[in-house]
């Protein structure tokens, strides 16, 4: 068991190694990263493919597309307008932070604005996993319920935005919207809920300023604080605090 535990806290320290890694270099591009979160069928792509469509003149996009098999969400992300690296990881209930450095080499990433990372669909493991994103952005649909943030806590405490789509089904459900409201507020206060429809676009414009504000954010603090994930700006700070306290 001990030696099973120490293999494991090595994986973990290389996977944060390459993490790190992968901060640096985007931070060095200006690039805005977001890894979006969610469980199968909540419309990660489906908000690419909106997002394609709004802002493909507007900022040079690029997705790496994550799945466990096929290559089906990577076609219509290409077929949308963006380019598109695929990774099948054949079992694997996240992506890694060495699958994300392989996959930028597709990428000339001085060419790109923003690079949005679609995990693989899965609410418990991929909050466990840094890959170097500045943001993560945890999608929800009225379908799956209204219970969501409560059942999964994690994933929605560590979301720097919290999407909520398929808002045109909520009367053919018995999804609440105040009740969900209420779930995520308790385990993180402080993240922007967007409400919206990828099918009918409403509320779609809320998600778009989102991502122009932190591509902004990223492209003027090229290299610095903005640029950096909320939990290395929180880890800086926890360590600055001591050494202002001993300064005084």
């Amino acid at each position: 068991m001990a030696k099973r535990i120490r293999l494991e806290k090595r994986v973990v320290a290389e996977s944060d190694r390459l993490a790190a890694e992968l901060t640096r270099r985007f931070a060095r591009a200006g690039l805005f990263v977001a890894n979006l979160m969610s469980s199968p069928g909540s419309g990660k792509t489906s908000l690419l493919e909106r997002t394609a469509a709004r802002l493909g003149g507007e900022l040079r996009m690029a997705v790496i597309e994550g799945d466990l098999a096929t290559d089906r969400d990577a076609r219509r992300i290409r077929k949308a307008g963006l380019p598109c690296r695929q990774i099948n990881t054949g079992g694997g209930c996240h992506l890694s932070a060495p699958q994300i450095l392989e996959a930028l080499e597709a990428f000339d990433l001085a060419a790109l604005d923003v690079l949005f990372i679609e995990n693989v669909g899965n609410l418990v493991c991929p909050a466990e996993f840094n890959l170097g994103e500045h943001r993560r952005v945890v999608l929800a649909s009225t379908p799956e319920g209204d219970d969501k943030p409560a059942k999964y806590p994690v994933a929605f405490y560590k979301a720097d935005c919290i999407v909520l789509n398929k808002t045109d089904l909520v009367a053919a459900t018995d999804f609440s919207t105040e009740a969900f409201r209420r779930f995520a507020r308790g385990v993180n206060p402080r993240a922007p809920i967007l409400e919206l429809s990828c099918r009918t676009g409403e509320g779609l414009e809320a998600w778009l300023d989102w991502v122009r504000a932190e591509r902004r954010a990223c492209a003027l603090g090229r290299g610095g604080q903005e640029c950096l994930p909320r939990e290395v700006r929180a880890a800086r700070r926890a360590v600055a605090r001591p050494a202002r306290r001993r300064g005084r």
